[in-house]
């Protein structure tokens, strides 16, 4: 048991979509030296990126926004419909709150910036190989300004969430890992995917991002809380 611990159980299979066809190639060749990631295709545009997500149901596609054809951001809305098990992160050159916001809105399970150091990007893919985290917390912070600047939440249709519950939520909102919250609660990871899997039935939710993101239109927790 202890050798295997917070171990992958397969590797994360992962599609490239980008235009650019130097910046592919060197994503792969990075990729392709962790043995937790596959990289199983490449797209050159988003129509492409769609019929892809279709036939090789990737883990996560990393998806540029500036796409020929079809957007990035179109594209993900298209994938997150149609093929709900794929994650999509976007890796784009927008660092903006705006190309966040519509990105998260249209199903995107997070954001990384281009001009990253490559290790942030295999550290995202293998945060999600073990815990499902897809946005780190300097995004997730992007995240919650918009959603400041929204203000949707109006305390209507209350969800009954536990007091404990709401507090993993708001540590869900500053980006940390399912390990991270459990040293702040003192409990077990076992329990923090409990209460995660019970925050997304009672949200209606798929993801951490729209749990928090939904948290926040619903009057759960603030937007001003803590990052």
């Amino acid at each position: 048991m202890a050798s295997t611990k917070g171990a992958p159980k397969k590797k994360v299979k992962v599609l490239i979509a980008d235009d650019q066809t130097l910046f592919r190639e060197g994503i792969k060749d990075l990729l392709e030296n962790e043995r937790i990631i596959e990289v199983v295709g490449e797209a050159a545009d988003g129509q492409e990126a769609v019929r892809l997500a279709r036939k090789l149901k990737p883990d996560v596609i990393l998806m540029d926004i500036k796409l020929p054809h079809l957007d990035g951001v179109a594209a993900t809305r298209l994938i997150r419909k149609e093929c709900p098990a794929t994650n999509v992160l976007i890796l784009s050159s927008y660092e903006d709150e705006a190309h966040v916001m519509e990105s998260i809105q249209a199903g995107a399970n997070g954001y990384l910036s281009k001009m990253l150091p490559a290790a942030e990007l295999v550290n995202a893919l293998k945060a999600f190989a073990n815990d499902g985290v897809m946005i780190p917390q300097q995004v997730m912070g992007k995240l919650l300004q918009g959603l400041r600047q929204m203000a949707t939440g109006d305390g209507s249709s209350p969800v009954a969430l536990t007091k404990t519950e709401i507090r993993v939520l708001v540590f869900l909102g500053t980006g940390m890992s399912n390990k991270e919250i459990a040293a702040k609660m003192e409990c077990s990871v076992k329990t923090i995917k409990n209460h995660l899997n019970a925050i997304f039935q009672k949200l209606e939710v798929s993801n951490r991002t729209e749990a928090v993101v939904k948290g926040i239109e619903m009057g759960l927790i603030s937007p001003e809380d803590p990052n």
